[in-house]
C-alpha cells in the first residue's frame, strides 16, 4: 500500500511539474524575443518590465527553495520582504526593491539565473511528498499547492509580456491547475475583502484548451459560470477584467465574485479596467 500511494503522490508532482518546465519554456522563448529597449519597457501590468518580472520570478523561486533546504535563509529574506513592504506600498517599487536584492544586473544573466533556480527548484520538488507542509510568510502550504502557485505566478506574470510584444498566446491543459485553484479560492476572494461570504456556490463549466469539459460544484441554472477556461484563468489572476472576457456570468453572486476574483495570496488586489488589458 505504501509502495502504491508513493506511485500516485510522485505521479501528482510529476504532473504539475511538467506544467512549471512547460511554462518556463514558452516564457523562455518570450524573453529571446526582447532586446534591451523591451526588456526595460513597462508592460500593462502595474508598469512592471520584463526585468522586473522576471526578477519577480527568480527570486520567489529562489524563496521556494529556501522554505524547504534552507529555512535561516528563508527566515532572513522574508524579514526584509516584510520591512519592505512595511515601508513602500507602492507595487513597482517594492518590485524594483526585490530586483536590486538580486544583485543581477544584464539581461542575459538575469535569464540565466532563473531558468538555473527554475530548474533546481523542480529538480527538487519532484521527489517531495505533495502533502509535506513548506514554511511560506502566511500559513504553511503542502507541496503541490507550492508548486501550483508557482505555476500560476509564471503563467500570470508572462502575460504582461506577451501583451507587449502583440503575441498571441498558445493556451494548453496545463491551465487546469489555475481553474483548480481559481475554482478553491471562491470563498478567500470574499473574506480576504472582510465580505460576507455566500452561502451560495455558482456552478462552473469551462471548456478546455483541447475542448474537453470541466465543471464543477452542483448544476445551478440561476447562479454559474460557463465559457472558456482560459478566460476564466485571466479573470481568477486578476489579467482581464470579467467585461473583457466572453465568460457568460449568471446571477449576483456569480458576478460579484468575477468582479473581485483572486486565486493569488495577499492584499486583496483590484482587476484592470475595462479594456485596460485585452
Amino acid at each position: 500500500m505504501k509502495y502504491y500511494q508513493s506511485l500516485i503522490a510522485l505521479s501528482i508532482m510529476e504532473k504539475i511539474i511538467s506544467s512549471i518546465r512547460n511554462e518556463a519554456l514558452m516564457l523562455e522563448g518570450l524573453l529571446n524575443g526582447l532586446n534591451e529597449l523591451t526588456w526595460k519597457a513597462e508592460t500593462s501590468f502595474k508598469s512592471w518590465s520584463p526585468e522586473i518580472i522576471l526578477s519577480h520570478l527568480l527570486y520567489f523561486d529562489r524563496m521556494t527553495i529556501y522554505s524547504l533546504n534552507d529555512l535561516d535563509k528563508f527566515n532572513e529574506e522574508a524579514t526584509f520582504l516584510f520591512k519592505t513592504f512595511a515601508s513602500e506600498t507602492n507595487s513597482l517599487t517594492r518590485a524594483q526593491i526585490v530586483k536590486d536584492r538580486l544583485l543581477i544586473d544584464s539581461r542575459s544573466s538575469m535569464i540565466a539565473e532563473w531558468k538555473a533556480s527554475n530548474q533546481e527548484m523542480t529538480n527538487i520538488f519532484f521527489n517531495v511528498e505533495p502533502d509535506q507542509r513548506c514554511q511560506w510568510f502566511g500559513p504553511d502550504m503542502s507541496a503541490r499547492m507550492f508548486m501550483v502557485a508557482r505555476y500560476m505566478e509564471t503563467w500570470s506574470h508572462s502575460q504582461a509580456i506577451y501583451e507587449l510584444l502583440d503575441e498571441r498566446r498558445h493556451y494548453t491543459d496545463d491551465i487546469e491547475h489555475i481553474v483548480d485553484i481559481g475554482v478553491k479560492t471562491f470563498k478567500w476572494s470574499f473574506r480576504n475583502r472582510k465580505l460576507d461570504v455566500p452561502e451560495i456556490i455558482p456552478y462552473i463549466e469551462l471548456i478546455s484548451p483541447t475542448g474537453e469539459t470541466w465543471s464543477f460544484n452542483e448544476i445551478n441554472n440561476e447562479e454559474s459560470i460557463i465559457g472558456l477556461a482560459s478566460d476564466f484563468c485571466h479573470v481568477v489572476t486578476q489579467n482581464r477584467n470579467i467585461k473583457d472576457t466572453e465568460l457568460e456570468v449568471n446571477g449576483k453572486i456569480s458576478e460579484h465574485w468575477m468582479s473581485i476574483a483572486q486565486c493569488f495570496a495577499g492584499e486583496p488586489e483590484d482587476p484592470p479596467e475595462q479594456g485596460e488589458r485585452n
